[in-house]
């Protein structure tokens, strides 16, 4: 673990190394405790670097065994080695030399699973984002691009399955039981994405063939009697590689790829060149297992990883400050791939969805930071929504602006020019400006700056001159370290709906640049003047959301609910209806602070009803209309002096109301849309499940008994039904003897099923209410709870501390206080997961004064101890500050 140094690394102190790396041949001699590497790495000094300047190489926790330079000890004199750093004080005065170095490391005592690390028996890496100075003595930064050369030795016994990265060149017999096999990667590449998988594992194997004829080997590697589990990916991983070509022209470049998944993971999966490592959360699936969302995510995450192989891998960063170049432009891709896959709209709003609960309470807290950040302490802590989601949307609005035309012929320049390179947003963004011939240095400011703007609305209809005047005002607020914010290039998608519900045509529009839809609001204020508008529209504004912003739109509820019922933008549509929901949701919060009952609007109730019957829209559309704003959504809605209890009660109270107007025709569409024991993962078909599930909830909070959940968990066939009504069991019923029945029966039945298990953990961790502390207290002493596993913690603490409201924000501050032992425990091994699980701590101030105060004290009381990880340390600081 590495203590917090207090360096601040800043975007304007970049500057190359001294000396490059462009090969590199790495022997690893495999051992549980005492793993033996032997590096060569072609060194050369670069130009106009004087040659008695200093060679600095970084560690972390390596022991040096023997240095060599052209294959000749290096006297101990002309060197310093320390656990965490490398200096050759005098290198040989020639400009390219071989400096061989070994190490010794002890994989099975490595659990802050950076490096290299054993897991299950499996020796894997994760390297990103310096994790590979815990294997050798390197400049672990993304700009030295080298070409590698492995060669894996291990016990047969232990070890049959030999991987790394690239193509297989070797492999043989060795002496004693012992083998080995020979990789070389011919793409030069940056030391976060080497890796190595060694162990007994089971594959499953197919061939794609590329757009041009060439044939690829792929591999998906699980443990033994796992591998039917694993066919969802690899169907996920083929339709992956060929959206790539037809959309962005890209294609495979190496003779194999595999992926291989392990249990003990930090991250989600890793993207290494030509073998990308997976939490076995998303590859493993079967309809006995996995949900619907488990399916959908094992989809997006490998394309997601394989889409990296160009945008990341071929072209990769310069420094971390550009981590956005990758993994922002990555996740559009992989949006991208899965609304082509299944609906649009819906992808659209589980995006959206998503982006506002994560990044928008990102933007407006203490760890607000822009897309490409200037300054960091610890890089791990920058993994961020802001990075991957806020980038992503910032990507779709380049694509806004350039339209699909200009947009690819950008990304095919950006291919072209910098193939092979580490390159800056700098770099990515002249390519767009050079394809389309347009200044995009305002449009930048969306990386440069963070925060989420506001855009301020109204409109007004004159009949008599049939014109539509719509008046726009932009707004940025203030972040940690940013009080004066610069005008942002807004592209807003509208539509003008008539009466018939379709959209109007209009002459021509005065006051802003309006072309295909999208208004560009750049100015701080512009009105915006339609003319030829024959009736008075509404006006459906920031359609598919076409900029991460919020809206503040001065609109009649009449208008609301007409876009809700009528829009043609299905995202808007679902927009205006969700509006409507969290205004609702913010006035009974304040009736139940008040001491009064809440009071809702017949129409607005009656609305879920129509909607769910409306058999014109899919049904996961339906399924998401239905879905009210969650517990967060109103928090962050509401802003400040936040009572938690409050919007839990609200929030059950709409819910209750809605189930009892539209009880009759909830019943009938559940009752139609009966599971009938065949499953299938296709949208259609997840989506009818997501509906059904969703009129469960609503069916059981206007019911008196568990009946029809106990009936559903009982005989469901599958998964996604079957949690679904453990979840209602269990958050709605809680403590009757059906939900504890319920419980106990899932446990049993899925004891030995660890990522189904994890389920099970999420459920009790997410059950309302104070008395939840106790509950999530008792199952961190199960048998199958275990700190060293981050999915079984992410999945109990993490779940709790994130998403249960009303549980992890208790009036007296036990759940803060759940927390930080947890975090205190974890950091003494895993840092990473550690200072991810504290951030749930970032909206602390925006609680009452009671929570707030709690809260503080929580937090104070980690800053005080002496001995946190940089990474702790770096969030729980800036939470505070």
């Amino acid at each position: 673990m590495r203590t917090d140094t207090g360096q601040v690394f800043l975007l304007e102190d970049y500057r190359p190394t001294d000396y490059d790396i462009p090969e590199v041949a790495l022997v690893f001699r495999l051992d549980p405790d005492d793993t033996r590497v032997a590096a060569k790495l072609t060194v050369a000094r670069r130009e106009n670097v004087a040659a008695d300047t200093p060679l600095v190489l970084d560690g972390d926790g390596l022991m040096l065994e023997r240095l060599l330079i052209d294959g000749e000890a290096v006297d101990p004199s002309c060197y310093e080695a320390t656990e965490d750093r490398l200096t050759l004080r005098r290198p040989p005065p020639q400009a390219r030399f071989e400096l061989t170095i070994v190490t010794r490391i002890a994989p099975a005592k490595n659990q802050a699973l950076m490096g290299l690390y054993l897991s299950n028996g499996i020796y894997c890496t994760q390297c990103e984002a310096e994790g590979f100075r815990r294997i050798t003595y390197f400049h672990d930064r993304p700009d030295i691009l080298s070409t590698y050369r492995v060669r894996v030795e291990a016990r047969q016994a232990e070890a049959p399955l030999l991987l790394s990265n690239g193509n297989p060149v070797d492999k043989g017999e060795l002496e004693d039981g012992w083998h080995y096999a020979v990789w070389y990667d011919p793409f030069p590449k940056p030391s976060y994405l080497f890796a190595l998988v060694a162990g007994n594992l089971s594959g499953v194997r197919e061939r794609f063939v590329t757009a041009s004829g060439r044939p690829v080997a792929l591999g998906i590697y699980v443990e033994h009697g796992k591998e039917a589990r694993a066919t969802y990916a690899m169907d996920a991983l083929k339709r992956s590689m060929r959206w790539d070509e037809e959309r962005f022209g890209r294609e495979y470049d190496l003779d194999v790829f595999n992926i291989v998944a392990v249990s003990d993971f930090n991250m989600g999966a890793m993207e290494n060149k030509g073998l990308n490592i997976f939490n076995d959360k998303y590859v493993l699936a079967d309809p006995e297992t996995a949900t619907d969302l488990d399916y959908a995510n094992i989809e997006a995450i490998i394309a997601h990883e394989y889409f990296h192989n160009w945008t990341g891998n071929r072209i990769t960063c310069r420094d971390w400050f550009q981590l956005c170049l990758k993994e922002g432009l990555t996740v559009f891709r992989d949006h991208e791939f899965s609304a082509d896959q299944r609906s649009r709209a819906v992808k659209r709003i589980a995006e959206v969805r998503t982006l506002r609960a994560h990044q928008f309470p990102e933007d407006q807290g203490p760890l607000a930071h822009p897309v490409r950040p200037r300054r960091y302490r610890e890089i791990n802590n920058f993994y961020t929504a802001t990075v991957y989601e806020k980038g992503s949307e910032v990507v779709r609005m380049l694509h806004t602006v350039l339209g699909d035309e200009t947009f690819r012929a950008a990304m095919d320049l950006y291919f072209a020019r910098h193939d092979g390179q580490a390159v800056t947003i700098e770099d990515f963004l002249r390519c767009f400006e050079d394809a389309s011939d347009q200044d995009l240095s305002q449009f930048a400011l969306w990386y440069h700056q963070a925060g989420t703007p506001n855009v301020a609305a109204s409109s007004h209809y004159d009949a008599k001159a049939r014109e539509l005047t719509l008046e726009l005002e932009q707004s940025v607020p203030a972040t940690p370290s940013e009080t004066r914010k610069r005008l942002m290039h807004i592209p807003l998608a509208f539509g003008l709906v008539g009466a018939d519900g379709q959209d109007m045509d209009f002459q021509d529009a005065e006051g802003a640049r309006v072309r295909d839809g999208v208004i560009h609001l750049r100015k701080r204020r512009q009105v915006v003047r339609f003319k030829g508008v024959e009736t008075r529209p509404a006006v459906s504004l920031n359609r598919g959301f076409s900029a991460p912003v919020t809206l503040s739109f001065e609109m009649s509820r009449q208008d609301r609910l007409f876009l809700a019922r009528n829009d043609s933008d299905l995202f808007s549509r679902w927009q205006a209806l969700n509006t409507l929901f969290t205004e609702a949701l913010i006035d009974a919060t304040a009736s139940v602070r008040g001491g009064k009952e809440p009071d809702f609007d017949p129409v607005l109730l009656a609305c879920p009803g129509e909607i769910a019957a409306e058999d014109g829209l899919k049904e996961a559309y339906r399924a998401l209309a239905l879905t009210l704003p969650a517990e967060a959504d109103i928090a962050r809605e509401i802003g400040r002096n936040i009572d938690p209890d409050a919007i839990a009660a609200a929030r059950n109270a709409l819910r209750e109301a809605i189930a009892k107007t539209a009880a009759r025709i909830f019943e009938k569409l559940y009752g139609n849309l009966t599971d009938s024991g065949f499953f299938s993962p296709d949208a259609q078909s997840a989506g009818r499940r997501a509906l059904r599930n969703v009129l469960l909830e609503y069916l059981a909070a206007g019911a008196a008994d568990p009946a029809l959940a106990t009936r559903q968990f009982k005989t469901a066939h599958n998964m996604t039904d079957r949690a679904a009504a453990l979840t209602v069991l269990a958050h709605q019923f809680s403590r009757t003897e059906a939900a504890e029945e319920a419980l106990s029966t899932f446990e049993e039945t899925y004891r030995g099923e660890p990522l189904v298990l994890d389920k099970w953990f999420a459920v009790q961790a997410l059950i309302p209410g104070p008395d939840t502390l106790e509950r999530v207290r008792r199952l961190t002493g199960h048998s199958a709870f275990s700190l060293t596993n981050p999915n079984r913690v992410r999945s109990l603490v993490g779940t709790f501390a994130s998403s249960n409201q009303s549980g992890f924000h208790r009036a007296d501050g036990a759940g803060y206080r759940l927390l930080a032992d947890t975090v205190l425990q974890l950091d003494r091994h895993n840092p990473q997961v550690a200072a991810r699980l504290a951030v749930a701590f970032r909206s602390w101030r925006s609680l009452e004064q009671g929570r707030r105060e709690e809260a503080r004290k929580t937090l104070a009381r980690i800053a005080e101890e002496k001995r946190l990880s940089r990474d702790l340390r770096d969030i729980v600081e800036r939470t505070l500050a």
